[in-house]
């Protein structure tokens, strides 16, 4: 049998060990344990992210590498946002935003809901595709969110944004500025959606300074929210593609008893 060597990321003890039983050791019945076998030390050792190499057999020492030193502690999860929370947030403007696919991929929409003063002012719906996912609905809702922001902005107003898709929030906020650094490629595959993502990045760049992103989660009784998710299903049922502005009710009651998605 080829030797093998086992990197532990997550147990009792961690580092590289020369044997099944050794690793075996440190990981059964350890919740959350994280490991994984190499062919070779070299290769265990750049996975262990210790390149100066661990004693093999053996819990790393001290002085050989990365996982006798402190770990930071975890930092603490963000609460998540609840109806009055939001509304407590001194901010003029609060834009809602969401997207729905029926199926997923298939028939895609986006919606909106904007308040001022914590009272709904406008709902928008469209960006229809015949074609489209979950996720392209949520990154086109987020970007009309934005452009919407924009223009509330040059009105000397505070703006804030509600996304319940941490996947565009994260596309836009966090990933994109590597990406771009990269030439836009990532390891391990294509980006998708990336010319959308182009273009919402480089309104983000402006806008970072003047507006606020927040994810909340959907379908938990925050009324923007399930007004957006509202818009979006209008949005699929009248294949509007363009971001228009809803003109049937403004009755809230009304709207959240119609068809979700």
């Amino acid at each position: 049998m080829a030797k093998k060597y086992y990197v532990v990321w997550k147990g009792r003890k961690t580092g590289i060990f020369d044997t099944w039983a050794q690793c075996q050791a440190q990981v059964n019945a350890f919740a959350g344990a994280k490991f994984k076998s190499f062919p070779t030390l070299a290769e265990a050792e750049s996975a262990f992210g210790n390149k100066a190499g661990a004693p093999s057999g053996s819990a790393p020492s001290s002085s050989s590498n990365l996982s006798s030193k402190p770990k930071p502690s975890s930092k603490p999860k963000k609460p998540k946002l609840t109806q009055v929370q939001i509304e407590t947030m001194p901010l003029d403007v609060k834009i809602f935003t969401d997207g729905a696919s029926e199926p997923n991929p298939g028939e895609a929409g986006s919606g909106i809901a904007i308040y001022q003063d914590n009272t709904l002012t406008e709902l928008w719906y469209g960006i229809y595709q015949e074609m489209g996912t979950n996720n392209t609905a949520e990154l086109n809702g987020l970007y009309q969110a934005m452009l919407i922001a924009k223009d509330k902005i040059k009105q000397n107003l505070s703006v804030g944004v509600f996304c319940d898709s941490m996947y565009s929030i994260q596309c836009i906020t966090q990933w994109a500025a590597g990406w771009q650094k990269k030439g836009w490629v990532k390891a391990g595959g294509e980006i998708k959606n990336l010319d959308l993502i182009k273009q919402m990045f480089s309104l983000y760049q402006e806008l970072e300074k003047h507006i606020e992103i927040h994810h909340v989660n959907g379908h938990v009784g925050i009324e923007g929210n399930e007004l957006a998710d509202r818009m979006s299903i209008i949005a699929i049922e009248s294949k509007e593609q363009e971001l228009s502005l809803y003109r049937e009710t403004m009755d809230i009651t009304e709207i959240l008893a119609s068809r979700r998605g």
